[in-house]
């Protein structure tokens, strides 16, 4: 239906692959004109949302590996 092709753009919008402002914006005043609610615009940028923790959780070990590689020790984190 349209608001579930909505919820799909907004989705692709706000993604943190695509970021496109205009879009999500757009996509969002459609959505609520076709009915949806504030809670569920909410549930689909809050799945998209563990899109940037998966990047962290792929990209972070190949850093650790590629430090160890050339001996470049792991910063200090704040209170150490």
């Amino acid at each position: 239906d349209a608001k579930t092709l909505e919820f799909i753009a907004i989705a692709v919008d706000a993604s943190c692959t695509h970021m496109y402002a205009p879009g999500t914006r757009r996509h969002i005043a459609k959505a609520l004109d076709l009915g949806a609610t504030p809670e569920e615009i909410i549930a689909v940028l809050q799945a998209v949302a563990v899109l940037g923790i998966h990047s962290v959780a792929l990209g972070a070990p190949m850093l650790v590996e590629e430090m160890n590689k050339r001996g470049i020790a792991m910063p200090a984190s704040e209170g150490e």
